[in-house]
C-alpha cells in the first residue's frame, strides 16, 4: 500500500494521468457542442477510431516524403475524417430525421469493421498499422513531455467556454438545443447550427484519435479507443453539459484510469477488477449523479 501511494506522487503517474484525461476531454468537448445543439452523439467512440486510423495511416504513408511534417498532416487528416464521418451522422439525423441513437450506433459498428478492411487492403494485416517513422513531437521536460494535442485539449476547454457563453454562435447554439422553434423565430438557422455542431464534435473526436495513434503511440492498433468515447459521453452527462463540468468529470475518470494502471502493478486487487475499475466507477458516477438537466430539445428532430 505504501508503495502505491509513493507511486501516485511521482511525475510518471502524473504523466499517465494527463495522458488518460486527454482523449476523454477532447471527445467530451466535441459531444458538448453536438448535444447542446440538440443532437445526441453516441457515435463518439467510432469517431475516435476513424480519427486514430486516419492519423496513423496518413502519417505512415506520407512519412517518406514529408518527414517530420507527416504526423502534423496526419493530425489534420484525423480531424477532417472525424468531421466527415460526423457529417454522415448529421445528415441522417437532421435531414432524414433518423433516430439519432441508431445512427450513432451504426457509425460505431462501422468503426469495428472498416479499419480491419482498410488495413488488410493496405498492409495485409487487420489489427494494426505499421509504426510511423515520425510521431508528433513531445514538448516538456522529464516525464512530463507531451505531444501537442495534450496542450490543445486543455486550451480547448477555455475556448469552448468562451465560444459557448461569450459569442453569438454559442448563444445561438444553446438556443437551438433548448428551444429550436423560438430560435428560428429570431432568425437562427437551426439546421445549419446543428450541422456545424455535429461536424465540430467529429473534428474534436478525430483529434482525440490522432492523439492516441500518433501522439501517444506510433501506430493504430485494434480497440485503440478502449471505450473512451462511451466514457466521454458519461463525462458529458456527469458534467451537466458544461465545459468546466466536463473538465472536472474527465479529470475524475482520467484519474481512475491512471489509478487502474498503477494498481495493475500491485497485488491489492484481482487483475480483472483492476481492468474494470474505471468502467465500474463511471457507471456508479452516473447512478449517483441524480437527474441531469439535458438540453430540452436533445434528440428531437427539428421540423422547420
Amino acid at each position: 500500500m505504501d508503495s502505491l501511494f509513493a507511486q501516485l506522487l511521482t511525475t510518471a503517474f502524473l504523466a499517465t494521468f494527463i495522458r488518460s484525461v486527454v482523449p476523454l476531454l477532447l471527445t467530451a468537448l466535441g459531444g458538448l457542442f453536438s448535444e447542446r445543439a440538440g443532437v445526441v452523439n453516441i457515435a463518439l467512440e467510432g469517431l475516435i477510431i476513424f480519427g486514430a486510423l486516419a492519423g496513423a495511416v496518413v502519417a505512415e504513408l506520407l512519412g517518406p516524403s514529408l518527414g517530420a511534417a507527416a504526423p502534423w498532416v496526419g493530425w489534420l487528416a484525423a480531424a477532417v475524417v472525424g468531421g466527415l464521418i460526423a457529417a454522415i451522422h448529421a445528415v441522417l439525423s437532421i435531414r432524414y430525421r433518423a433516430d439519432q441513437v441508431i445512427s450513432g450506433t451504426a457509425i460505431n459498428l462501422l468503426a469495428n469493421g472498416v479499419p480491419a478492411v482498410l488495413l488488410t487492403a493496405l498492409y495485409g494485416v487487420s489489427n494494426e498499422s505499421p509504426k510511423v517513422a515520425n510521431a508528433l513531437p513531445l514538448w516538456g521536460f522529464g516525464d512530463l513531455r507531451f505531444s501537442p494535442p495534450v496542450y490543445f485539449a486543455f486550451l480547448a476547454v477555455a475556448i469552448t467556454w468562451y465560444v459557448m457563453y461569450r459569442t453569438p454562435y454559442g448563444l445561438r447554439l444553446r438556443a437551438t438545443g433548448e428551444q429550436p422553434g423560438a430560435a428560428a423565430s429570431m432568425g437562427v438557422n437551426v439546421k445549419r447550427m446543428r450541422y456545424s455542431a455535429v461536424i465540430l464534435s467529429g473534428v474534436l473526436a478525430g483529434t482525440a484519435g490522432a492523439f492516441l495513434s500518433i501522439g501517444n503511440l506510433d501506430s493504430y492498433v485494434r480497440n485503440i479507443s478502449a471505450g473512451a468515447g462511451f466514457i466521454a459521453l458519461a463525462a458529458l452527462i456527469f458534467g451537466q453539459w458544461k465545459p468546466l463540468g466536463v473538465l472536472a468529470a474527465t479529470l475524475l475518470f482520467g484519474f481512475l484510469q491512471a489509478l487502474s494502471i498503477a494498481l495493475g502493478g500491485t497485488d491489492l486487487l484481482p487483475p480483472a477488477l483492476v481492468s474494470a475499475l474505471p468502467y465500474l466507477i463511471t457507471i456508479l458516477a452516473l447512478v449517483f449523479t441524480g437527474r441531469s438537466r439535458a438540453p430540452k430539445a436533445l434528440g428531437r428532430p427539428y421540423d422547420g
